[in-house]
């Protein structure tokens, strides 16, 4: 299931990382505990699966 680029943060923030910087239209988000860095696409809609899968790997998360 494709998620939004808010429902992605919003996971993020809940496992500990916090906005370090924004880009344009991309924000990134860093973890400080593990220092695990992800980049959000910040588009309307649907982040496609693979762009999410490699947004959560690179955060750990999967």
């Amino acid at each position: 299931m494709p998620r939004t680029a808010r429902e992605i943060i919003k996971l993020l923030k809940k496992n500990g990382f916090v906005k370090v910087s924004q880009n344009g239209s991309h924000a990134k988000y860093k973890n400080f505990e593990t220092g695990n860095i992800t980049i959000v696409p910040m588009h309307k809609g649907d982040i496609p699966k693979g762009t999410e899968d490699d947004i959560l790997k690179k955060a750990g998360l999967k």
